[in-house]
């Protein structure tokens, strides 16, 4: 071995040493996910329990807030009829949300991510919770009503 190769090995083998020591033992490999505090709800309500899942993961600039002109905007005061019984841009033939049909409604097959066109939402940012899809989807079933 050249002076040079032992070198760079030793630098190697010094850094792996570095980074092995500041492991904590027992720490876990990848992050804990956070913890869903939402909960789930027979009949949840648009405007206390629907309304808050688009405000804080999808009415953000750049995605479905105020200036997504064009788009399906999801702002308070807005969103609702921006959704039931509305064709989706992004596919004609699908409707956003569908009383008493979560399954075929294009806002549940989006975040469940079982679409054909485009990304599951939210594109950006941490993905709905099993929690949270389940009460778009109980809200849907019950009538998709504007409470």
């Amino acid at each position: 071995m050249t002076v040079k190769r032992i070198a760079w090995t030793g630098a190697i083998l010094a850094l792996g040493l570095l980074a092995g020591a500041s492991c904590k033992s027992g720490s876990p490999t990848a992050p804990t996910p956070p913890v869903d505090n939402t909960a789930v709800k027979d009949d949840p309500s648009f405007a206390a329990d629907i309304q808050s899942i688009f405000s804080n993961s999808c009415a953000l600039s750049g995605c479905h807030g105020a200036s997504a002109a064009g788009s399906l905007i999801l702002i308070q005061g807005q969103s609702y009829a921006n959704l039931v019984n509305v064709k989706s841009g992004g596919e004609p033939d699908k409707v956003r949300a569908i009383p008493n049909d979560a399954t075929n409604s294009y806002i549940v097959i989006k975040v469940e991510g079982r679409q054909s066109v485009g990304s599951k939402m939210p594109l950006s940012g941490t993905a709905l919770s099993a929690n949270q899809i389940q009460n778009i989807k109980n809200w849907i079933s019950k009538g998709a009503k504007n409470n």
